[in-house]
């Protein structure tokens, strides 16, 4: 047993220290919350493992400036960890994470609760304390702040239980111990992945590098220094990626465990020549295709076989033809999800095809597994949003074909200097004249996007195409046509949109088949050969479109509860045959919280996705915001402690409306309030819902005023409130039904009506 004090002691002299396979700190607020709630409650909290050895500077994160055998911290890093950043105010020497989980802890002495810093509740109140400083500083410098007029009977008992906390540090962990000289890194690694397992998720990846550090501590350092160079070009992978890279080379198989029996040696060249191959590769995307920044880079996985191949064939290309032939087989591997799902069986079939016959064995491997030959329909641009993987393959055409900007006629594959003249994303048809006539789908329809410069999308703002394409069109002559826009003036009305997309679609697809049949037969054009980057900026939905804002508040909210940040407009694909089954608003693949949860996605419109296949393959789903928040909410309760609080349900005005000259309009509302409520709990995983509290104290028009009066209402209360009419074939705007106007009032109904039509 060991002491707490001393273990922190033992950080601060460097005898503690972190292996360098150790994952980094991964908490958020609520876990330490509930490891001092633990403590201070004198709960069990759970034992050490620690690891005593001889070490070499080079394998340990922390401060080593001593000899001798040190203990290295195997089992208890994040416990460990919070409780010197909370007991010293700073994070240790070995720290790699977010400090500001454990930063401004507060001890209320009147409730015993602890809370992180909160200037308008805590802000000259004495009751709350600073938990760093009474234990930097000692429980008469934190007495010496109390309000000079607090009764001794308070102050008493507020004294004992300031002593009760400083008394933490001189718990006592048990600590088991690994020792002995058989108990090698390579052992003792095995230990660390077995005592682990029921802890913070590791990968693969994270279990095979954790073999490899065992031999060369500083390979995950080298591999994120990649890693970093390839992030600040704008391009985001991540460590498992690039190991999938180097065991391609080194092995020629799939599988991680293969990389037990490469020395370090053999790793160290392989992951050398793999940064090589992975570096000549994505000049060939950026400078034939196009492809340089993170949201059109597609098919990640199909990289790990490029470099295979490259490896294969002497670390090169041979020529512009062989080059293009790749890039060919890449964009298609890509655009049907080959490496999407089960990645390792594919990329065993990939290797061996590659090892058998190069880039030609690729093709008829990927040929065999779509069942014919490799084309491009028209139907394939149907999907909408920037998630859909055709959108890559729209950009990719802007930059290697003739498209030109409706502005200033110029091409837009060349580079772009001065003020607003990167790329941006614009509907051809804007979203204000169609949101009142089509679903969101359909406004945001890829084949309703071309790419203009900033300037010129600036200009064209809300314009109808009956205006700005004529103006474009006049100004400078197959602007049009460089951007496969259907030249027949009828289809420009918005009675029309639907055969507009029609149009397109056959002739984008028409565009990618020429091109890519271009680089099947290793063509070497000159448009499109020597690419250079351009910006493209991100179109800011926020201000226009109320989903868009809903989604990013939500993430930040998400983010404040101490969750991971995700990935934005994400398809989501079969792995068996690369069927997509959603377009995610939003998509966490190592969870809420990395490597604590299951894949979570959060899919607003479960009308167009497989949620049965989604859960079926251990994605946790959500369709509406409020669900996901309550879900991350009672995750983070139960970590503090707390999960037995409840927020309690704000009270409301009575409705002025008659609604209870309506029971049976008002009871069909109730209904269909409820049944949405249920839904959003069994997403959600708790009982005693926040909404279900309301109904049941308020009822359904309270709740319904209640959630209209939110600054952003979710896509979720959009289909309660119309799962409630009872008219579900009226068309367009349905809250004037009269059913309605015998439940609220005129004035509500126009907030309704203004807020919800916002909203969609």
């Amino acid at each position: 047993m060991t002491k707490l004090s001393t273990l922190l002691d033992h950080i601060d002299s460097g005898a503690m220290l972190l292996p360098e396979f150790q994952r980094g700190y991964v908490w958020n607020r609520d876990q330490v919350r509930g490891l001092m709630r633990s403590l201070y409650l004198n709960y069990p909290v759970g034992s050490l493992l620690v690891w005593e050895t001889e070490v070499e500077p080079s394998s340990v994160r922390g401060e080593y400036n001593a000899t001798g055998s040190r203990a290295l911290l195997l089992d208890g890093q994040q416990r460990i960890t919070s409780l010197y950043g909370v007991m010293r105010g700073r994070p240790p020497a070995f720290f790699e994470g977010d400090a500001n989980a454990f930063t401004g802890l507060h001890f209320n002495v009147e409730t015993e609760v602890f809370e992180f810093h909160m200037a308008n509740k805590m802000q000259g109140d004495s009751r709350w304390v600073d938990v760093s400083r009474l234990f930097r500083r000692g429980v008469d410098a934190v007495l010496d702040g109390f309000d000079d007029d607090m009764p001794r009977s308070d102050e008493r008992v507020f004294t004992r239980r300031l002593m009760k906390l400083h008394a933490i540090q001189e718990r006592d962990f048990h600590e088991e111990k690994i020792t002995g000289r058989d108990k090698t890194v390579d052992v003792v690694v095995d230990i660390f992945n077995r005592v682990n397992s029921g802890g913070t998720k590791l990968s693969k990846g994270d279990l095979a590098l954790a073999k490899v550090c065992s031999e060369w501590p500083e390979a995950r350092s080298v591999m994120r220094e990649h890693l970093a160079r390839w992030e600040e070009a704008g391009l985001s992978f991540s460590l498992d990626w690039l190991l999938r890279c180097v065991t391609a080379v080194a092995t020629g198989r799939p599988f991680f465990s293969s990389l037990e029996d490469v020395d370090t040696k053999d790793f160290r060249a392989a992951l050398e020549s793999a940064v090589h191959y992975i570096g000549r590769f994505l000049d060939a995307l950026a400078g034939r295709l196009g492809l340089d920044h993170d949201r059109v880079l597609m098919g990640r996985y199909a990289i790990p076989v490029v470099c295979r191949l490259l490896h294969l064939n002497g670390g090169d290309f041979d020529d512009a033809g062989h080059r293009d032939r790749v890039l060919y087989w890449y964009v298609h591997a890509a655009l049907w999800g080959r490496h999407s799902g089960s990645t390792e069986t594919m990329l065993a079939q990939d290797y061996a095809a590659a090892q058998a016959d190069g880039v030609d064995g690729l093709l008829r491997a990927l040929e065999k597994w779509r069942g014919g030959p490799l084309a491009v329909r028209p139907v394939d641009f149907a999907g909408s949003t920037k998630g859909s993987r055709f959108y890559p393959l729209l950009y990719l055409l802007t930059r290697v074909g003739q498209a030109r900007d409706f502005g200033s006629g110029l091409p837009l594959h060349a580079e772009m200097l001065g003020h607003l003249t990167s790329l941006q994303v614009h509907h051809i048809f804007p979203k204000a004249l169609l949101k009142d006539h089509y679903d969101r789908r359909q406004v945001n329809a890829v084949a309703n996007f071309c790419f203009l410069t900033q300037d010129t999308n600036l200009k064209v703002g809300k314009q109808a195409p009956e205006k700005y394409f004529t103006e474009a069109e006049q100004k400078n002559p197959g602007v049009l046509e460089s951007q496969w826009i259907p030249l027949a003036s009828e289809l420009r009305g918005v009675d029309r949109y639907e055969d507009f997309l029609r149009e397109r679609t056959e002739l984008l697809a028409d565009a990618a088949n020429r091109f890519l049949d271009e680089l099947r037969e290793g063509g070497t054009a000159t448009v499109g050969a020597d690419l250079r980057r351009v910006a493209v900026i991100e179109e800011d939905d926020t201000e226009h479109d109320a989903r868009a804002a809903q989604i990013t508040d939500l993430i930040d909210e998400l983010i404040a509860l101490g969750c991971a940040a995700p990935r934005r407009d994400v398809e989501i694909t079969d792995p068996s045959g690369g069927r997509p089954l959603a377009v995610a608003e939003a998509y966490w693949p190592d969870g809420l919280q990395t490597g604590q949860d299951d894949p979570v996605v959060l899919e607003l419109d479960p009308d167009e996705a497989d949620e049965a296949a989604l859960e079926g393959l251990g994605f946790r789903v959500f369709t509406s915001g409020e669900a996901l928040l309550e879900y991350a909410r009672l995750r983070n309760a139960a970590a503090a402690g707390v999960e037995g609080e409840e927020p309690s349900v704000p009270a409301t005005e009575e409705s002025t409306a008659e609604g209870a000259e309506a029971p049976e309009v008002l009871a069909a509302f109730d209904e269909a309030l409820h049944s949405a409520c249920d839904r959003a709990q069994t997403e959600a995983g708790y009982r005693a819902a926040y909404f279900r509290r309301m109904l049941e104290d308020r009822g359904a028009l309270a709740t319904a005023r209640l959630l209209l009066a939110k600054p952003t209402i979710s896509d979720g209360f959009v289909q309660l409130w119309e799962r409630g009419r009872l008219d579900l074939t009226v068309e367009g705007v349905v809250l004037d039904h009269p059913a309605y106007a015998r439940l609220f009032t005129p004035e509500e109904l126009d907030i309704a009506r203004s807020r919800i039509e916002r909203h969609r």
